[in-house]
């Protein structure tokens, strides 16, 4: 069915299927942002595991608007390996074609049941079908909106939720099929939109963002932990945290946290203070604690533990760079590709794939456990943690 009309105006945007619906929020038609700036981007991510971490799965979709582009990209891992695929296309007239060459991203039901899948491809042998259903409502984080150091820049301004829930479906590596059944798996997913970090090439007219992105990134001490978990105690009951943490030589720029809970009531978190453990070669969570010092007063202290050996790396997904290709880059009506690392505990190959990881992990608090994921960096040298500058990496 035809959802779009071309026209021949230079000040409105292209007028689409979209349009007939009650819904604008700018001055215009819904082919446009509200920015021009390059950095503009609306991005969806899932991270799936076994709950015994012995196998885990990534997907993300990104469009950029304002660069004409949607790329995305898929990865299994097992044991020390990983596969990944990537996509990368023109936008096309209909705004609403969300699928990237063999990457499928379908809602269902919204904010209730989305389905994930990859098709078989020539560019790796795995594949998979997963339909996401949520056990909890999803839930925002606080605005990360950050101004660079001289105060005039806005390097990022995103708002993004996240969700927690189960997936089923199935997932197939050179030729073995895996059921995902919801006992065994638990999901995480969110969606963001806005002026984001790190998009793109820098351009080398273009003064660097100086805490995250671009070409200043890694440079001294930086730490950044991202994690959503839910816990179950023994009555049934749930209650789920999430929690952003970043800083840069021991100067904290952005932190959120929340309590969150099945009737979509957020307790604020005021601070939060983590208490975690790295291996210094490859940096790979331990585990430790994260105490949480909650707005309406008191603590609440929740004990993490790595659930197995497998964690997605993001590197690979172009999160941070992959070979010098960046997010958002033009390469033309499609392209997809993707390799195998047969090893990514080896120095070498970590050091190409990045230590940014979604971990799975195990979590307790008081009688009540439960499971997650934790995305960590820690470069820099922390003495304190027994992490060393020599090991360090991004």
């Amino acid at each position: 069915m035809r959802n779009f009309v071309r026209h021949e105006m230079d000040d409105i945007g292209q007028l689409i299927g979209l349009d007939e619906l009650l819904n604008h929020q700018i001055v215009d038609t819904f082919s446009s942002t509200a920015t021009a700036d390059l950095g503009w981007t609306e991005k969806i991510w899932t991270a799936l595991v076994r709950k015994d971490g012995s196998l885990s799965i990534d997907f993300g979709l990104g469009r950029y608007h304002n660069r004409g582009v949607m790329d995305g990209w898929a990865a299994v891992a097992r044991d020390d390996s990983q596969w990944t695929v990537r996509a990368n296309r023109e936008l096309r007239d209909d705004p609403t074609e969300t699928t990237v060459g063999p990457l499928i991203y379908e809602i269902i039901e919204p904010l209730h049941k989305v389905r994930y899948a990859l098709e078989k491809n020539d560019a790796q042998p795995i594949a998979f079908d997963i339909t996401f259903t949520s056990e909890m409502p999803p839930f925002f984080e606080d605005r990360h909106k950050q101004r660079e150091k001289d105060g005039f820049r806005i390097g990022s301004d995103v708002v993004r939720y996240h969700q927690i829930g189960v997936p089923s479906g199935w997932v197939e590596i050179e030729g073995e099929r895996i059921e995902v059944n919801p006992e065994e798996w638990t999901e995480y997913r969110d969606h963001s939109w806005g002026q984001r970090l790190d998009v793109g090439a820098h351009s080398p007219d273009v003064r660097p963002s100086s805490d995250f992105g671009d070409a200043k990134f890694g440079e001294g001490e930086f730490v950044l932990l991202w994690s959503p978990f839910m816990l179950t105690a023994p009555n049934g009951d749930k209650h789920a945290y999430h929690f952003y943490f970043m800083a840069k030589q021991g100067r904290i720029f952005y932190s959120s946290g929340y309590r969150n809970h099945p009737d979509g009531r957020q307790e604020k978190v005021a601070r939060v203070r983590p208490e975690l453990t790295f291996n210094d070669v490859g940096r790979r969570l331990l585990g430790g604690k994260v105490h949480f010092d909650m707005m309406q007063g008191g603590t609440h202290t929740v004990e993490i533990a790595v659930a197995g050996p497998t964690a997605v790396h993001l590197g690979p997904g172009l999160y941070l760079g992959f070979d010098g290709k960046k997010h958002g880059a033009w390469k033309g009506p499609l392209e997809v590709e993707g390799e195998k690392f047969d090893d990514y505990t080896d120095l070498t190959t970590l050091k190409r794939m990045r230590q940014l990881r979604d971990c799975p992990i195990l979590v307790r608090e008081g009688d009540a456990t439960g499971h997650g994921i934790m995305e960590t960096i820690i470069h820099g040298a922390h003495p304190d943690i027994g992490l060393t500058a020599d090991n360090s990496i991004l």
